[in-house]
């Protein structure tokens, strides 16, 4: 009898912790099909976000900040239209200095405006074009958490 409790005790105690983990986090919320799961590091006034593959190829980054992160955001790179948490977005092809490694056509980036002091920056690392449009869906349909909206991030 003092086993069983043990046990469901223990049981108790991991279910609590795992909930509490959850919580806490101020990543968005990933679809449990997308087969992704978060990376977060949270700072004063930044979130970091890195969803990753059940293989740990990371496929889109996410940064919530105060700071405004001043990519310059080059036109010829435009590319799709799309949103993030109700906000009109472009994406664009990064400007990596004429660079162009494996994979770099199916990279996306972005930054996103909320308010004065609310900054989104969007990475996307897509594998190929489907991939590339899964993840572009994925950020559409993300929303933010209260905590992070209410921290200013």
């Amino acid at each position: 009898m003092n086993v069983l409790r043990a046990v469901v005790c223990v049981c108790l105690l991991v279910s609590a912790g795992a909930v509490a983990a959850q919580a806490t986090s101020e990543c968005p919320s990933l679809p449990a099909s997308s087969g992704l799961h978060w990376q977060q590091l949270a700072q004063r006034d930044l979130i970091l976000c890195r969803a990753s593959t059940a293989d740990g190829r990371e496929v889109l980054s996410l940064t919530l900040s105060a700071r405004n992160p001043e990519l310059p955001l080059n036109r010829s790179l435009r590319q799709e239209k799309g949103s993030f948490a109700g906000e009109t977005l472009y994406w664009y092809q990064p400007d990596l200095g004429g660079q162009k490694p494996p994979g770099y056509e199916t990279r996306r980036i972005t930054v996103v405006k909320f308010d004065r002091n609310r900054f989104a920056q969007i990475a996307l690392y897509a594998g190929d074009a489907s991939e590339l449009g899964s993840l572009q869906s994925l950020a559409q349909g993300m929303s933010l958490t209260p905590s992070a909206v209410a921290a200013g991030r």
